[in-house]
């Protein structure tokens, strides 16, 4: 039985390598060019908040991607040099430094994000009603067992306090 499972699992695997494959041959060379702006994931990341707040301080970067705010100093740092994100001062502190989108990175992301809406519209336009509710059942249990795994990992990351006399 247990043998099954394991060609069962390698046979989705083999089939989504495949699809992949497939589906990266079908997108636009200029979707492709575009794809996540040659970002890393804390890049994407930060577009993203960026895309929800607008603006947003150092220390809510730093909290949001989890990192040290030296480290997400130095990310913001490599967005401005490519002229993605702008560093302005606060007008109500200016000790508060703000990161927002530059002309150039909110009309980067906002192709991107126009791109995946025009294959999102079209892909969910081809499906039933009953194939939408099982892709979010489908969505639903893969962050039940993400929820599940980052669970895990959660004691094994918490910072230990010593008492010091």
């Amino acid at each position: 039985m247990e043998r099954d499972k394991e060609e069962l699992t390698g046979e989705i695997l083999l089939n989504f390598t495949n699809y992949v494959e497939e589906v990266k041959e079908l997108l636009t060379m200029d979707l492709w060019e575009n794809v996540f702006l040659n970002c890393s994931k804390n890049e994407v990341l930060i577009f993203w908040m960026l895309f929800k707040d607008k603006e947003v301080n150092m220390s809510e970067i730093a909290e949001y991607i989890h990192v040290p705010l030296n480290t997400a100093t130095g990310i913001v740092g490599r967005m401005e040099k490519k002229g993605l994100v702008e560093r302005t001062r606060s007008r109500e502190d200016k000790r508060i430094v703000l990161i927002t989108f530059s002309e150039k990175g909110r009309a980067q992301f906002q192709r991107l994000v126009d791109q995946l809406m025009n294959y999102g519209v079209k892909v969910l336009g081809e499906l039933t009603p009953a194939e939408l509710k099982l892709i979010e059942g489908l969505m639903t249990k893969v962050k039940t067992v993400l929820k599940e795994e980052k669970a895990k990992e959660e004691p094994a990351r918490r910072i230990r306090k010593i008492t010091i006399e």
